[in-house]
């Protein structure tokens, strides 16, 4: 089966989880906000058709920043009934965008080597988006891709209350001893078995991380597939990317309790 078969089926089967009204109408639209003087624009998507205060998902993006693929994984969860806020972490609003690989790498370095700005611009993010009156601000969950995934594990160091912190083939690495001890909800991390990049013994220090410091969490990981499996290669990494999305709307209906 492909993923033109299987990703609609997923969805299908997890907007009837969430019950989202049959007739949802997904609205999207640009956000500006700064983080001191650095402009930020985020990506926001939500369902017009929802009312009241509802959930919302911070989406960490990827080493490609704030790209065609970033807006199409953040209109995931706006179609679960979420209001979904992709955060600008590299400063699109100031039109920084990579363009290649290299580009992308200098990216992803400036905020490895400070992992400060990391937390303090995806801070930015969630201050501007709780505050949207659309937003519940006590149901919160981070949802990060690659790049994304370490944004979530340092934002998540901080303390800020969220209910869910996932990981999707998180670019996970050296974060400082113990950061899990300030960390809130639970977290999910869903990696890819061949992630020759960030391999299986490097996502057991944040497991050990997270059973030290006793913050619940579940592991997925699936055979057959290397990084990036949010935009699939091959068959292993479509079944993984259906997989992703399955679980992570699974989790955030049990958690959100919508």
């Amino acid at each position: 089966m492909t993923m033109q078969h299987i990703l609609p089926a997923v969805l299908a089967a997890a907007f009837a989880l969430s019950a989202v009204p049959a007739q949802a109408e997904m609205k999207s639209q640009w956000v500006e906000y700064s983080h001191g003087n650095t402009k930020l624009k985020a990506y926001m998507a939500y369902d017009d058709k929802v009312t009241g205060r509802r959930p919302a998902v911070l989406v960490a993006h990827a080493r490609s920043g704030m790209s065609p693929q970033t807006l199409k994984l953040t209109e995931i969860w706006a179609k679960l009934g979420y209001v979904s806020f992709a955060a600008d972490i590299f400063g699109y609003g100031q039109g920084v965008l990579p363009k290649n690989t290299e580009e992308m790498a200098a990216q992803t370095e400036i905020y490895r080597k400070n992992p400060e700005l990391m937390r303090a611009r995806t801070h930015a993010g969630y201050d501007t988006l709780i505050k949207n009156p659309m937003v519940d601000a006590s149901k919160v969950a981070l949802v990060g891709y690659c790049f994304g995934g370490a944004v979530g594990i340092e934002f998540g160091s901080t303390g800020a209350p969220l209910v869910a912190n996932v990981s999707i083939h998180g670019s996970l690495g050296d974060h400082a001893p113990g950061w899990a001890k300030n960390a809130k909800g639970m977290f999910l991390i869903l990696h890819g078995a061949e992630d020759e990049g960030y391999p299986l013994p490097v996502v057991d220090k944040v497991i050990q991380e997270l059973r030290t410091a006793k913050v619940p969490f579940q592991l997925e990981v699936y055979s057959g597939t290397a990084h990036g499996f949010s935009n699939p290669k091959n068959k292993a990494e479509e079944r993984a990317n259906a997989q992703s999305i399955a679980s992570t709307a699974r989790t955030l209906k049990e958690l959100f309790g919508i």
